[in-house]
């Protein structure tokens, strides 16, 4: 890691720093679907659908927030995610109407993690570290990012059991204020573009009529129904069945340990061998993981292994994606490319989420769901057999002249 250099080092601390706290917040909001939708009257489906407008909110500003990171830096875009990020978490919890619940929960947060997360700052990573690095470097960010799934789930549990779920979120809005003075302190500034370099709308176009970009997109989508679906509903499955919430929250955190341990190894893989022919074998094993936990006769221990082994693949999808944008695109236009590619992953989750919470509450279990979500895995693994990694060869400026 010293061959990254002092200021990579800074940045790789902060923006992983950062990253902790929006996702570890983040990570415990499936905990308060049953208490707010208790005290409030409401179904699962509201609860449900704040969620899936967020994860949409927040799928639909990456590309901006990524356009302004490359443009202006990560930094500011990272103190403008936190302040969207620190209000939605106050008026999520002085909420009391399905409408409060939309725009606090939705909206801001949605527009939050836009700027506080991994597109931004993994965009500011691969532009930090040496390009055999670069992999790794993400890697490392999504790691240490995803301590927060791990270490602030307890908290979070504790903090709900302690003061109930308003008390919990205006104290949780505390914690993310913490963001923006990390976010000021990131020194990510962007080389002043050069005549020979693709403008943004440039970048775009050259994406728009790249194969494997789109399909890169649409597996994505896959990543995001899984993943938002499994951490929003898992611990309602499992309370529907008997399971202690004690009990899913412990699975949680186990989810996040152990994303600790695949990013990094992801990361680290992703600089050796083939990162497509690496997602492919990562979604075939999560669906494997789902059709293995639904077979299994459920309990303590075979949620526990369930959280175990699908942390493993958790965000290990994360660092081989970015990775493979930078491989093709170059590092240039990286959060805003990396960001598009997340808005599939982002509609993903609001379908994931959403249609979780309207299926329950039409049949009143989530089988239809979970059968959904290993189909979708199968078509991933064949999706990224068909991408190409060969970085594009561009015209240099001595060619286009001529």
């Amino acid at each position: 890691m010293s061959t990254l250099g002092r200021r990579a080092i800074l940045v790789l601390i902060l923006g992983s720093l950062v990253v902790t706290l929006a996702m570890g917040l983040r990570h415990g909001f499936g905990l308060f679907l049953e208490p707010m939708s208790s005290d409030l009257g409401w179904g699962r489906g509201v609860f449900a659908f704040a969620l899936a407008v967020q994860n949409l909110m927040w799928g639909l500003s990456q590309p901006v927030a990524g356009a302004i990171a490359d443009r202006f830096g990560a930094a500011r875009t990272i103190v403008a995610g936190g302040v969207l990020y620190t209000l939605g978490l106050l008026f999520m919890g002085l909420s009391e109407s399905a409408l409060g619940m939309t725009l606090s929960a939705g909206v801001l947060i949605g527009l939050g993690l836009s700027g506080t997360t991994f597109s931004v700052v993994l965009g500011a990573g691969g532009r930090a570290g040496a390009p055999e690095k670069r992999s790794l470097a993400m890697g490392i960010v999504s790691a240490v990012g995803s301590f927060g799934q791990f270490a602030m789930l307890p908290g979070t549990l504790g903090l709900l059991e302690w003061l109930g779920w308003s008390t919990a979120l205006l104290v949780m809005g505390a914690i993310a204020a913490l963001m923006v003075p990390l976010g000021a302190f990131l020194y990510d500034r962007p080389e002043p573009a050069t005549g020979s370099e693709l403008s943004q709308w440039a970048a775009l176009e050259e994406a728009a009529g790249h194969r494997g970009f789109w399909l890169l997109c649409m597996a994505f989508f896959v990543c995001g129904f899984q993943v938002i679906f499994i951490a929003v509903h898992l611990p309602g499955y499992l309370t529907d069945h008997g399971i202690a919430v004690s009990v899913a929250s412990t699975v949680l955190a186990l989810v996040g340990l152990f994303n600790i341990f695949g990013t990094y190894i992801a990361g680290w893989l992703g600089g050796h061998y083939s990162k497509t022919r690496l997602l492919s074998g990562l979604y075939l094993a999560r669906s494997a993981v789902i059709v293995l936990f639904l077979a299994a006769p459920l309990s303590p221990l075979s949620a526990y292994l369930f959280g175990i082994a699908i942390g493993l693949l958790w965000l290990s999808t994360v660092p081989l994606t970015n990775g493979i944008v930078a491989t093709v695109f170059g590092v240039r236009h990286l959060s805003m490319l990396g960001g598009i590619v997340f808005l599939f992953h982002q509609l993903g989750s609001f379908a994931g989420v959403w249609l979780g919470g309207y299926i329950y509450d039409l049949a009143g279990n989530y089988d239809i769901v979970w059968v959904l979500s290993i189909l979708l895995g199968v078509v991933a693994a064949v999706l990224h057999w068909l991408i190409s990694e060969r970085p594009l060869e561009r015209p240099t400026l001595s060619e286009v002249r001529a």
